[in-house]
């Protein structure tokens, strides 16, 4: 349990971090400004839309008399909605980390810099990175949305689906939120996907202690704008944790702060794990 504090301390250092930057933060900010902008009008649009859809998808009730017609189409457009705002929130902080990635990768590697040792780079062109980025982001929001089907059936049991199902589904959710955020730091370190799903299990807990309060943060769009710069930093400094990545000898005031901010140092034992490559 231990670990769940772990992770959490680390997306507050993440955010700490962005904030004594006021210039990354700005820029941080374009992208995720960009994709709400984005989503906004494309929702804005299904809502103008659902019942057009409804009504398109559905020729047989044409003759249905008054109110069945009514109740039928409006809650088929309701649920249109519903699935348009569903897949916009599990698709956003892939889409944002997406349009960002020229900076996104910049960022971490400023914070592998301050953290002393070597800056990993990928060495791939960015059109190539981006395709990676893209293929893997699909390969999750598959696994997201298995899960999410999963759960909603598993809502209609009683009692359990009003109070347990709800808790486990945000778990899914910020563990694979965490996957996203942390795909950044270990894409340039060459770790392929599967890897770093192993890697996130055998820190189970720090996963969730990131990434879960950050999903609860996420609800609300203009707060995901504002922690997305942070949240990468932070998944960052969780990423050389999970890997024992420790800081350049000359990084004594990186090591201070990081006591300073109840962070453990990496490689200290606390089921640190030690990658080959």
């Amino acid at each position: 349990m231990r670990d769940l504090g772990v992770g959490f301390r680390y997306l507050l250092q993440g955010q700490k971090w962005i904030g004594g930057r006021g210039r990354r933060l700005g820029i941080g900010l374009l992208p995720g400004l960009v994709t709400l902008v984005l989503y906004a009008g494309a929702l804005v649009g299904l809502g103008y839309g659902a019942d057009d859809l409804a009504a398109w998808a559905t020729p047989f009730a044409d003759d249905w008399s008054s109110p069945w017609l009514g109740i039928f189409r409006g809650t088929l457009t309701a649920l249109v909605f519903a699935f348009g705002l569903f897949l916009a929130v599990i698709t956003f902080t892939a889409v944002t980390l997406l349009v960002g990635q020229p900076f996104y990768e910049s960022l971490s590697e400023d914070v592998d810099r301050g953290e002393g040792g070597e800056v990993p780079e990928s060495g791939l062109p960015l059109w190539r990175d981006l395709w990676i980025s893209a293929r893997d982001s699909l390969r999750i929001l598959v696994r997201v949305a298995f899960y999410g089907v999963l759960l909603f059936a598993c809502g209609f049991i009683p009692v359990v689906g009003q109070t347990v199902v709800p808790a486990i589904g945000f778990c899914v959710s910020g563990f694979f939120l965490t996957e996203e955020l942390t795909s950044i730091a270990l894409q340039r370190r060459g770790v392929e996907l599967k890897e770093r799903l192993r890697l996130l299990r055998g820190r189970r807990m720090a996963a969730l202690g990131f990434g879960v309060p950050l999903t609860l943060a996420f609800l609300v769009p203009f707060v995901a704008v504002l922690l997305m710069p942070g949240a990468v930093a932070g998944a960052t400094l969780l990423v050389r944790d999970l890997r024992g990545e420790t800081s350049g000898d000359d990084d004594s005031e990186g090591e201070e702060g990081r006591e300073a901010a109840g962070l453990p140092a990496p490689g200290d034992g606390q089921g640190t794990h030690h990658l080959s490559h």
